[in-house]
């Protein structure tokens, strides 16, 4: 864990320096928390505007994203071959990957397919490798520069349609990394990990198109599909416990809310109702702060 925690929060920190401060890791979910689709798609956040919002306009906007995300997984991300073999994180074949150089292989000629046994599972791990060096490169470098530019429009039209819900959700992410306008380079010891209820290629495609990739490493992107949200909140406690790290889960739905209360995280529940507490614009890094002082001051008065 002490090589582990600076090597995935910056690149930069050193054991030494994460011991002295606290390292906090956010737990965030996508879906209708750093992300709007379904609720484009369905008309209800336009309708929580009462007719101040078009729903016509809305459902457009979450097709258009729905296209996309299907392309550039069933283009890029072998989805087609793959959709049916779903694991909660990018890493989980690791032991079955040998290293082997990819430059030169071909994944149309490696026959995957099912059953789904120890020569199959090493074929998706190579094709796990693959699709997490291309979202480190980042989307400029796997599409054309004319659906670059399709997919950065969609994302300014959307962003305007929510009234900045996509850009203040990003811009929260990099304060939590310690980014910021004058220092681009993360300078804290802080984690974002993304926990998803959403199957994994998909939601890497998301983290490209909603341009979460460069405050959400793909290894910390987590799909509770089969496993349930508390299974991974699990595994990104034991991955980064340690006297001194804090978590803090933030999401819109019950069951991110329960796991938190069983792991005694803070939570924060997201809304997109115009009058509601927390969304996007609007929860700030000091109200973050404030829950997870609370339950941590808390927890070491009781210690």
């Amino acid at each position: 864990m002490d090589e582990a925690v600076p090597a995935l929060a910056t690149g930069q920190a050193s054991t030494d320096a994460v011991t002295e401060q606290p390292v906090n890791v956010y737990i965030w979910d996508m879906d209708e928390t750093l992300i709007l689709l379904k609720s484009l798609l369905d008309g209800s956040y336009a309708g929580a505007f009462d007719g101040l919002k078009d729903r016509e306009k809305s459902t457009e906007i979450g097709k258009r994203w729905e296209n996309l995300i299907l392309e550039l997984c069933d283009e890029h991300f072998f989805y087609e071959e793959i959709e049916n073999y779903n694991e909660p994180y990018l890493n989980a074949l690791n032991e079955y990957d040998d290293g082997r150089d990819l430059t030169s292989y071909d994944f149309e000629a490696d026959c995957f397919s099912s059953p789904y046994d120890d020569a199959n599972k090493k074929k998706l791990a190579y094709r796990h490798r693959a699709i997490g060096e291309k979202y480190a490169k980042g989307l400029e470098k796997i599409l054309d520069q004319h659906m670059v530019k399709v997919c950065n429009d969609q994302y300014s039209l959307t962003d305007k349609y929510t009234d900045g819900w996509l850009s203040s959700a990003h811009k929260l992410l990099e304060e939590a990394l310690g980014k910021s306008a004058s220092a681009p380079t993360a300078n804290s010891s802080s984690i974002n990990c993304i926990v998803t209820s959403g199957s994994l290629i998909p939601s890497l495609a998301k983290c490209l198109l909603y341009h979460l990739d460069d405050v959400v490493s793909s290894e910390n992107v987590y799909s509770s599909w089969e496993v349930g949200k508390l299974q991974c909140f699990k595994w990104i406690k034991e991955r980064f416990d340690g006297p001194n790290v804090r978590f803090c889960a933030i999401g819109d739905g019950h069951e991110e809310c329960t796991a938190a209360h069983v792991m005694k995280w803070p939570f924060i529940k997201i809304e997109f109702r115009p009058e509601a507490h927390h969304r996007f614009p609007g929860l700030d890094m000091p109200t973050v702060q404030t829950y997870m002082d609370v339950i941590y001051e808390s927890s070491s008065k009781d210690g």
